[in-house]
């Protein structure tokens, strides 16, 4: 098996590539890959000198930069290594050097950019030794394990530096957004010094008139004091998204914690408490009205759940029920308990369990797109068994995960890239 370059005509490249099959249909598969692999080795480099200087001085600035001469240099590209040989620029009085390929190639560590795509993309669904594992038999590419780290560390770093000033296309939707819910959640993730410690998802989702969701921003954050980071993440997606739809309205959806509500009265018109936590507590009611009577109990809960779905005043008519219930009803201790935690938080929540106007209106009335995100953005990927985190390694995971399963945004993040190059390449 062999490929030879044949010729090279302004940006067109010849190539031959001889195979010997076998008479395994699978192993002459594998010599096919090789094969392909090595032609693209030959493509990639003539791509990569054509992206070159000819070695002319260059001005920048109000300095004069001259070549060092052409000194060679292995990249990682998506088929094998290549060596180039390549000018190197210096200011007359020595310092730091420049290379003008891997500016206009877009040179990320020593990887070409489709390479650190297809390196970076798959380290955000699996561990670094699956990355290296999949590299090497789906695509014939032997990779250190050092190097997949080392790569998807810098991608994510160019994730975050841009997170400020980059700024996201929604993708293109069949029908006109109404309603925007913004959600936020945490869950525990390991992390190597501090044990335990609560990781944050945040969710905008757009939604029609009809109440269908069309499109999910995903954010995440590794644990913080404070949760500030975070929270300024999540208010710029916001700011953004009101750019757009300035005329939708806006509902936060979220479980009973304070600190959550304390946020989103700030940035939506509507705040709804989640009707699954909602829900949740009817259930020491309905064991104070009917003690070791199962049957009533679960039929006392099903109709109760359907009153507080569809029925206006629902809310309001349970925590009347709850209060007599605690002054007239005899209860065990632990009933008695559980029914006060029910009673105070309808008294505290209320008046944001109004689900039947809620549902009139079309909007969502359950968290559970930022639940299921708190999943898939973090449990899934960052809580595997044996993981145990740094945070300088969580939060580069983080931000190429929510990057990678909010829609189009992967393709967005790296079409900017090889529009606009990036400082951390040079």
């Amino acid at each position: 098996m062999t490929a030879q370059l044949i010729s090279v005509k302004g940006r067109k490249v010849k190539i031959e590539v001889t195979i010997e099959l076998s008479e395994s249909m699978l192993d002459s598969e594998v010599k096919i890959q090789e094969g392909l692999n090595e032609a693209g080795c030959i493509a990639t480099k003539e791509a990569l000198k054509q992206l070159d200087t000819d070695g002319t001085p260059i001005e920048m600035g109000d300095k004069i930069w001259r070549t060092k001469g052409e000194q060679a240099k292995t990249y990682q590209t998506a088929y094998g290594e290549v060596v180039v040989e390549r000018h190197v620029y210096q200011k007359a009085g020595g310092g730091k050097t420049y290379c003008p390929l891997e500016r206009n190639a877009r040179i990320v560590v020593t990887s070409t950019p489709l390479f650190a795509k297809q390196i970076s993309s798959k380290i955000a669904y699996g561990a670094a030794r699956e990355v290296q594992k999949d590299l090497l038999e789906n695509h014939g590419r032997g990779v250190a394990l050092s190097y997949i780290q080392r790569l998807s560390e810098a991608v994510g770093s160019i994730v975050q530096a841009k997170e400020e000033s980059e700024s996201y296309e929604v993708p293109e939707l069949d029908h006109q957004i109404t309603t925007v819910a913004v959600g936020l959640d945490g869950t525990c993730m390991l992390m190597c010094e501090a044990g335990w410690r609560e990781a944050m998802v945040g969710t905008v989702s757009l939604y029609d008139s009809e109440g269908e969701r069309q499109h999910t921003i995903y954010l995440g954050a590794t644990p913080e004091y404070g949760k500030q980071k975070f929270l300024e993440k999540l208010e710029r997606e916001i700011h953004q998204t009101k750019a757009r739809y300035p005329d939708a309205t806006y509902v936060g959806i979220a479980d009973g914690a304070e600190s959550n509500w304390k946020f989103l009265k700030k940035h939506t018109e509507e705040q709804i408490l989640d009707f699954y936590h909602a829900s949740g507590y009817l259930g020491a009611v309905a064991a104070s009205l009917y003690p070791q009577q199962p049957a009533e109990q679960k039929a006392w809960l099903e109709q109760s759940c359907h009153l507080l779905k569809h029925e206006v005043g629902t809310a309001q008519k349970l925590y009347d029920q709850m209060q007599i219930l605690i002054v007239e009803k005899e209860l065990d201790k632990t009933l008695k308990e559980d029914l006060q935690a029910s009673t105070t938080y309808y008294k505290n929540h209320r008046q944001q369990m109004h689900y039947a106007q809620y549902r009139q209106q079309h909007y969502p009335i359950g968290s559970g797109v930022t639940e299921a995100a708190c999943k898939t953005l973090i449990k899934q990927r960052l809580c595997c068994s044996g993981m145990r985190w740094k945070e300088k390694g969580a939060s580069v995971i983080l931000s190429l995960r929510a990057l990678v399963l909010t829609a189009t945004r992967w393709e967005q993040f790296w079409s900017n890239l090889n529009q606009y190059g990036f400082p951390v390449a040079v």
